[in-house]
């Protein structure tokens, strides 16, 4: 009788043992599938257009910019987006305009009417740019049309900003010192640089 209630008390003790095992296992596999996160990310990447390029570009300003935007209101409290600006602004010629015409040769001078300097693209670095701060905005899509507006206006400052620092001539000056030497080993002549 002894043994058979020692039994049934071991026995016991061995389910209650797998049962809480069992709980400590279930527990911990709950837990790590509650914080387990999965990504699935869907694209369909389409090539729309495909463009020739014949774009020398000659001069690139990096730039960083602070842009703020207030919406001021006369009852509700001003709506607030503070901005830190990181892009580039880029300047080239379009050699596609350059046409036979446009190209003369002497004995020992070549002579190259080249189009004028245009702005390439002005482009902000989305991993370097950051909004620091967004306030007194009450809608989610009011806070997103004001960022928005922030990234409009921050191209258009650094596309004014690199007009006044004369980005096109620095281009022009540029394809002086870069592209001549180029022409002038090519052609073994003397190259002369003019713009249209």
């Amino acid at each position: 009788m002894l043994n058979t209630s020692r039994s049934r008390i071991s026995l016991t003790l061995l389910f209650a043992l797998v049962i809480t095992g069992f709980l400590i296992f279930l527990f911990f596999y709950i837990k790590h599938e509650f914080n387990t996160t999965r990504t699935q990310v869907t694209e369909d990447a389409m090539v729309t257009k495909v463009i020739a390029m014949g774009k020398l570009e000659l001069v690139k300003y990096s730039m960083k910019d602070v842009v703020e935007k207030k919406e001021l209101h006369t009852i509700l409290p001003d709506s607030r987006v503070l901005f830190v600006a990181v892009g580039e602004v880029t300047a080239c010629i379009d050699l596609t305009k350059v046409t036979k015409t446009d190209i003369s040769q002497s004995k020992d001078t070549v002579t190259i009417a080249l189009p004028q300097p245009e702005i390439c693209y002005v482009k902000l670095d989305h991993q370097k740019s950051r909004v620091y701060d967004v306030s007194g905005v009450w809608f989610a899509d009011k806070s997103k049309e004001m960022v928005e507006d922030v990234y409009k206006i921050a191209e258009k400052k650094m596309l004014a900003t690199a007009t006044e620092m004369n980005l096109l001539g620095k281009a022009r000056e540029n394809a002086g010192l870069i592209f001549k030497p180029f022409l002038e080993n090519v052609s073994g002549k003397k190259v002369v640089i003019s713009f249209k």
